[in-house]
């Protein structure tokens, strides 16, 4: 497994909101993966998610997200794989009223 250098990154590669630790069942699909995987933290820019399935660098997952007991539906590329153990997803296209919501929703950090 190959990591990127944090100084190598250019602005665009870098997280641009700081993640809130939550935990949450995200139920997600996409590529050749749907199931269930744990959050470990979650901002307006994407999550990190805990899950035993292979998903690739660059597959794109539509994720429901359960949040002060609704759900928002997300669709994220993922950036980071790390296979047996989970994947960092960057969120695309939020919808506003996504946005909205999950700025009003998740925990400060």
């Amino acid at each position: 497994m190959i990591e990127d250098d944090p100084e190598e990154l250019g602005s665009d590669d870098r997280r641009q909101h700081d993640r809130s630790r939550v935990i949450v069942d995200v139920h997600f699909d996409g590529g050749d993966a749907t199931g269930v995987a744990s959050t470990k933290d979650i901002s307006i820019g994407g999550l990190y998610m805990s899950t035993q399935a292979d998903i690739t660098v660059g597959e794109t997952l539509s994720l429901r997200i359960p949040l002060a007991g609704q759900h928002v539906i997300v669709k994220g590329d993922v950036v980071y794989s790390n296979p047996g153990h989970g994947v960092g997803v960057r969120f695309h296209r939020l919808t506003p009223e996504a946005r909205e919501w999950m700025e009003r929703e998740l925990p400060k950090p």
